[in-house]
Parts: C-alpha cells; sequence; structure tokens
C-alpha cells in the first residue's frame, strides 16, 4: 500500500509538502490542475510544475485527483469527441510527467453534495454533512432560482462556475436516462481506455457521492452491481477503480468488503474513511476510526492486506478539529491521525510468527 495526500494548490490548500512528509509514510500527492475547466487540455508547462514542486519536497505525483469530463461527454453530444481527444492529450502529458494513475467521476453536474460542511459533533470538532430530507425536498430549478436571486447562495460541493450554468445543465439532463448514461460511459471508455493502456495510465473511476440519484439525475457508479457493469463495459485492467469507502458507505447496503474482494485486481487506488449513517439516511463524516462510524474500516484494510494490495491510497475527508481553518474536510489534523490509524492496521496484519515452517498471520 502506498500513502499519498490530496493536495488542492498553492492558493486552494493550507496543507504544505513539508506538513505531510512529516506524516510517517506518505510518499506522493494526489493533485490535479484545479483552475483548468473539465473539458480542457491541460498545459504541459503546469504539470511540469507541479511536478517540479513535488520532487523537491521528497514528493511524487503518480496519482492525479481529478480529470474532470466535460458534461457533453455525459449527455453524449455530438461535441464530445473534441472534449475526449482532449482528455487523451492530457492523458499524454500526464504519462510523460510519470503520472500512472487517474482518478476521475461520472457524476451528472456536480460531484458530491452535503448540506452541511461544519455540523458540529458531541465532542465539539465539525465534519461534513448531509441530510436526506433537505435534498429530498430540494426542486433543482427553485435551487437555481434561489441562487440566481442570491449572489453569495453556495451549496456545499459545487463549484461556483458550475453555479453559473445549473439552470441550462439540469435542462440539458431532464430527457437523460440510466441507460442513456451507461451508453455515454461506454462510449467513453472505448475511445479513452485503449489510449490510456498504450501509455501505460490507470483510470479508476470514483463511485457517485452520495451513492444514489439526486435531484431526478440519473447516477451509474453506485453499487457493487453497478461497478461491476462498468468495469466490464470494457474488460481492461486499466478500467479501473477507485474504491471510496466513505462514498459506498453512505448506503450502508453496500458490501465494501466484498467489493475489495471481487475487484482487488482493478482498484489501482482508494480513499478510506468512516461515515456514520443514521436510520433517516442522515450521515455525518467521522474519524477513520471503525467504531466511530458504521463502516468497518478494520475489515477493509484487512481485506486490502489480504489481497496483497500494492495501489495508492489517501485518508479521504477528515473533521476539524484542535481550531484548524482549512478547506472544508481537507485539514491537515484528522487526516494525519486517520493515516496513522490505517498504517497501524496494516502493521498489525502484517505481523507474522513462523510456527512449524508455516507463516501464519497473528
Amino acid at each position: 500500500m502506498k500513502m499519498v495526500f490530496r493536495w488542492f494548490g498553492e492558493n486552494n490548500d493550507t496543507v504544505t509538502f513539508q506538513q505531510m512528509k512529516h506524516i510517517p509514510g506518505v510518499e506522493g500527492i494526489a493533485w490535479a490542475l484545479h483552475d483548468e475547466l473539465p473539458g480542457a487540455e491541460w498545459p504541459m508547462e503546469k504539470i511540469l510544475e507541479i511536478k517540479e514542486q513535488a520532487e523537491q519536497a521528497g514528493l511524487h505525483i503518480h496519482v492525479v485527483e481529478s480529470v474532470n469530463i466535460h458534461e457533453d461527454i455525459k449527455l453524449g453530444l455530438p461535441s464530445r469527441d473534441k472534449y475526449i481527444e482532449n482528455y487523451k492529450r492530457t492523458i499524454a502529458k500526464l504519462a510523460q510527467a510519470g503520472v500512472k494513475v487517474i482518478c476521475y467521476n461520472f457524476m451528472p453536474i456536480f460531484d458530491w453534495l452535503r448540506t452541511d460542511l461544519y455540523k458540529e459533533a458531541s465532542d465539539g470538532s465539525t465534519a461534513l454533512f448531509y441530510e436526506k430530507s433537505k435534498v429530498n425536498g430540494l426542486d433543482p430549478f427553485e435551487l437555481v432560482k434561489q441562487i440566481n436571486q442570491n449572489s453569495d447562495f453556495t451549496m456545499p460541493g459545487w463549484e461556483p462556475e458550475r453555479l453559473q450554468h445549473l439552470t441550462a445543465l439540469f435542462e440539458a439532463y431532464k430527457d437523460v436516462t440510466v441507460e442513456d448514461l451507461w451508453d455515454n460511459a461506454k462510449y467513453f471508455l472505448d475511445e479513452i481506455i485503449p489510449f490510456a493502456a498504450e501509455h501505460d495510465v490507470q483510470m479508476a473511476i470514483h463511485p457517485d457521492d452520495p451513492p444514489w440519484p439526486i435531484f431526478g439525475l440519473p447516477r451509474i457508479i453506485t453499487s457493487q452491481d453497478h461497478i461491476r457493469k462498468y468495469l466490464q463495459l470494457h474488460d481492461s485492467p486499466y478500467n479501473g477503480l477507485t474504491l471510496c469507502s466513505g462514498s459506498l458507505g453512505a448506503n450502508p447496503d453496500n458490501d465494501i468488503i466484498g467489493m475489495i474482494h471481487e475487484f482487488a485486481d482493478r482498484i489501482p487506488f482508494t480513499h478510506i474513511r468512516n461515515v456514520r449513517v443514521f436510520d433517516n439516511g442522515d450521515f455525518i463524516e467521522t474519524s477513520h476510526r471503525t467504531q466511530d462510524g458504521t463502516v468497518d474500516i478494520k475489515g477493509i484494510v484487512q481485506a486490502f492486506h489480504e489481497n496483497d494490495f500494492e495501489g495508492y491510497c489517501r485518508p479521504d475527508h477528515g473533521r476539524h478539529i484542535w481550531d484548524e481553518q482549512c478547506r472544508p474536510g481537507y485539514g491537515l489534523y484528522d487526516r494525519a491521525l486517520g493515516i496513522m490509524y490505517l498504517w497501524g492496521l496494516w502493521d498489525a496484519y502484517r505481523q507474522v510468527t513462523t510456527i512449524e515452517g508455516k507463516k501464519v498471520q497473528q
């Protein structure tokens, strides 16, 4: 298991490379050019600038998170071919710079969604929170009206540039079915995966967060069956999965440990984090410790160990603790604690003893 740390760039992140290096076992960053819009070809000079900065700090740039997919590709519009070509050129440049894995998602309009970025827990820490009834009661077009009437309005998890185009985007997706999205995903994969294989870059789809439809928009990476179907759309080791325990864990019906055992050879990258799911469907993100949430983090790390996982791993969203002022979910302290918890589990599972010439797991 190779540990990396998410980084949003010098102007968008409070965590420095030096601080990352203080965390035992962190060897690289999971990064992106966050100022490049979806569909744009990434400039080589910007890629090499990040590479130089990271390597000077003793960190690698093997994992990119994410190269976002333009909405025209998800919608299946004729213009998608132009954006797919840009995507290919970006892959080629990233491969030249030494990138091994590209994490991405296929969620329409927005990536993740929460209703509160700073929900207070009983211990006084705060964390990202999802209130299911609040989302279920929102009409997307009424939401757009609120946004247009209030320039300060924000939605947790929605990039400002996307808020400007919400009306047109929701209109565009009005008649798009789940089957349409599957067809458009296959078109993308059939174009991208052979190209990625030529450049020895593994593509790793991230599950939908949360893993169910929202605002009537189709979502397709929500369960073990859906992941299996997606990986079979283009059956190649370069069509892989970013196994995110927090995204998938928001639905307690998801058997994440079973997914690891089934898809082990198709998981080049994993996000490990915990959530506590309530009976009404709400959930809050917790510490990484197993008993603090409803996701079996111990079992997840054990499953990766049993499958000799050699891919990249990062702690995912952390709580806001010790008065840290940071990007919501992406502070230093709780994610550093999470890494040490993951390493503790990993090292415990690595302990073996020899009994009568046989290695036995302790």
